[in-house]
């Protein structure tokens, strides 16, 4: 009996490319959101980095490690078990999920320290 499509594993091909996704929709949401907030009422320079602004974003942004942190782990645990392609396919999902994680928090550090819009 074959499996769902909708219950997708750990070998799954589809996370490849679904921690640059995720990453891609948080940037684009990162910065739309900013872009938009900083148009329609942007906060006074001299409140810094510690706005409303800056908190949404910054919990945005720790929801989105929390995503592709998970995301590694069930990969790296589903590596350590599996065999042959689905171990590989796992192990590199684990990778980029990795990969795309330090992206956001690189990207996301700014907000600690920076006013949303100079």
């Amino acid at each position: 009996m074959r499996r769902p499509l909708s219950r997708l594993t750990a070998g799954h091909p589809l996370q490849l490319i679904l921690g640059l996704t995720i990453w891609s929709l948080w940037f684009v949401a990162l910065y739309g959101g900013l872009s938009v907030a900083c148009a329609v009422a942007p906060p006074a320079p001299t409140q810094g980095a510690m706005t409303g602004l800056n908190l949404w974003l910054g919990l945005l942004t720790l929801a989105t490690l929390g995503l592709l942190g998970w995301l590694a782990r069930v990969c790296l645990t589903a590596a350590w078990r599996g065999q042959g392609g689905a171990r590989f396919m796992a192990a590199l999902g684990a990778g980029l999920h990795l990969f795309s994680a330090a992206g956001v928090a690189f990207v996301g550090l700014p907000l600690v320290v920076l006013p949303p819009c100079l």
